[in-house]
């Protein structure tokens, strides 16, 4: 049976990329939501827990709940600690994905959903990238919308410290334009027939 080609999308906040992965989970095509996955494992995945608390401490954990907010308090401010976390959790992500992915034979393709992701092929099992993008005013407007217990500040504070859209363009086989003056949904209709063709062969 033939493997599911692996396409990942990424977009930074208020991009719309979640929009971008219901449309295509609407189509029938499995998503994995790394982000989510990584929050449900720092709580539930016992090997990870223990590395973890190798790293930070006990106090990673209260009452067996992962403590995010004295976590992020720790690793804001000290580069080696977070790349340090990262470490112990990418790899638990990873093996997760792999699982997942072993679990969808027989679909033509399966989505990954990151903030945070690298170009098709360096160093992991993605055959293609799309990247979202929309401009930044229209952006912080939809997060506001969505958060209004966020200033314009904390929000501009967010984007600032995920990575440029240039950067993000760098590693992109595919864009999908969310600046609101094109419809998204043809857009990635056109993608789910590219992909279907691709598998064809």
């Amino acid at each position: 049976m033939k493997h599911p080609l692996q396409i990942g999308v990424t977009g930074g906040i208020g991009s719309g990329k979640s929009i971008v992965c219901q449309v295509f989970r609407a189509m029938g095509i499995p998503i994995y939501e790394a982000d989510e996955r990584a929050k449900w494992l720092t709580e539930h995945d016992p090997i990870l827990k223990a590395d973890i608390i190798r790293v930070l401490g006990r106090n990673a954990y209260e009452l067996g709940h992962y403590n995010r907010a004295w976590v992020a308090s720790q690793v804001f401010s000290n580069p080696e600690l977070l790349s340090q976390l990262n470490a112990v959790i990418h790899p638990r992500v990873l093996s997760d994905t792999e699982m997942w992915v072993s679990q969808q034979l027989g679909k033509p393709y399966v989505i990954k959903e990151a903030a945070l992701m690298k170009a098709a092929g360096d160093g992991n099992s993605l055959d293609k990238v799309i990247v979202v993008q929309a401009p930044i005013a229209l952006r912080i407007e939809r997060i506001r919308k969505r958060d209004p217990h966020r200033s314009e500040v904390e929000i501009l504070n967010i984007i600032n410290r995920q990575i440029s859209d240039d950067e993000r363009l760098r590693i992109a086989d595919y864009v999908l334009e969310n600046d609101e003056s094109q419809l998204l949904v043809p857009q990635v209709v056109r993608l789910h027939e590219e992909f279907l063709q691709q598998q064809a062969y």
